[in-house]
């Protein structure tokens, strides 16, 4: 048995090996370093942050680069690193009204206060591969890191709050007031307690921003097609800046303790009304750190889509079935129960293996009871 343990434990350190040779690749190709991440695979980094639950540009970028671009597994590595982090308490809730925004697009009006702010975005790109990015080589040397401004970033000052979209319907009375209430429940914490059901919206939203974009993105999809009572409309995208502010003890005051830059989408849905209720739009939610508009938008879609019980809605779908979107949103829960498949499970074969070998032989014999191969 001991020499078994130690065949096993030389092997997997020779696995570790062979991992960073992999991840390294050929020698003579410089290596890609996390601030080459950071700041060229930027929409990369903006989803490990938002799935990871960790704002944090060069933990992400390492994590990528660990993971060498599997960013599921990126995922995976920068959550377990937040477990490891002390929590000092809540910052208040961002004033994503005051951002200062670098995009911002409507397709529910075209002239909207403050104007469209196309920004950058592939949106009115060809999708043509670029060729003359292999032309471009690595001598950068005679460029000094500060002597450009950051393309995503804007200079203080330099860019104003705009008002929202959703104000133009707000003074009609059209659209549902998604106003805090103080006497509202406190917020629970998907990073500290598990998910339990019934859920409310503070948590399907945590859930929806940690969950993964290819499933939430699928969804969405499925609840245009009529997998749900949903015919959307982007209200508005906004992509920019924000100040985090924390109440400090010692001082009785909020303070301002750093600026985070997220992308938040309100999309707005048309609804029949009620009874009480008259028909009106009502709308869903997506918030995502840094630039990241496809995990917003879809974000956006399945949180309408999750709010039927509670609009009246008949629930015909799975988009609509909170435990099942919710329970499976989740890459990393996900991908653990996949790929636990790949460890050891001789014990358990071997019984299926002699049950099979079992009902073969009854089989043969003709004694095999009725319903017992099901």
């Amino acid at each position: 048995m001991y020499v078994a343990v130690k065949g096993g434990e030389r092997a997997i350190e020779a696995s570790w090996r062979l991992l960073d040779q992999a991840r390294r690749g050929d020698t003579r190709v410089p290596e890609l370093s996390v601030a080459q991440i950071r700041e060229q695979m930027r929409l990369a980094v903006a989803r490990v942050m938002t799935e990871g639950s960790v704002y944090d540009e060069e933990l992400a970028a390492l994590a990528i680069k660990q993971a060498a671009g599997d960013l599921v597994e990126a995922i995976f590595l920068l959550r377990a690193y937040r477990t490891t982090l002390p929590r000092f308490g809540y910052t208040l809730p961002v004033e994503t009204e005051q951002m200062a925004v670098q995009r911002r697009i409507s397709a529910t009006f075209k002239d909207v206060p403050g104007g469209q702010v196309l920004g950058a975005t592939y949106d009115y790109t060809q999708r043509l591969l670029d060729f003359a990015l292999l032309a471009q080589g690595n001598d950068d040397s005679d460029i000094e890191s500060n002597a450009l401004p950051h393309p995503h970033r804007s200079a203080p000052g330099e860019a104003e709050p705009m008002p929202r979209v959703v104000t133009l319907l707000d003074k009609e009375g059209l659209i549902e007031q998604e106003t805090p209430s103080s006497e509202a429940a406190e917020p629970g914490d998907l990073s500290r307690e598990p998910l339990a059901f019934p859920a409310d919206r503070t948590v399907r939203l945590q859930n929806l921003a940690r969950g993964d974009e290819g499933f939430l993105l699928a969804m969405g999809y499925a609840t245009q097609r009529g997998y749900a009572h949903s015919h959307p409309f982007a209200g508005e995208i906004r992509f920019g800046s924000v100040s985090v502010e924390m109440v400090l003890d010692e001082l009785g005051e909020a303070v301002e303790i750093g600026e985070i830059e997220l992308t938040e989408c309100q999309m707005i849905n048309q609804f029949a009304g009620s009874k009480d209720v008259p028909p009106a739009f009502t709308q869903g939610y997506g918030l995502a750190f840094g630039h990241a508009e496809r995990k917003a938008m879809a974000m956006a879609l399945v949180d309408r889509a999750l709010r039927a019980e509670e609009l009246g809605e008949t629930l015909a779908s799975p988009t609509q079935d909170i435990e099942f979107m919710l329970s499976h949103s989740d890459n990393v829960e996900a991908s653990g129960f996949v790929q636990h498949l790949k460890l050891p499970h001789y014990v358990d074969f071997q019984a299926e293996l002699e049950l099979v070998r079992r009902l073969r032989a009854q089989h043969e014999r003709g004694d095999m009871p009725t319903g017992e191969a099901a």
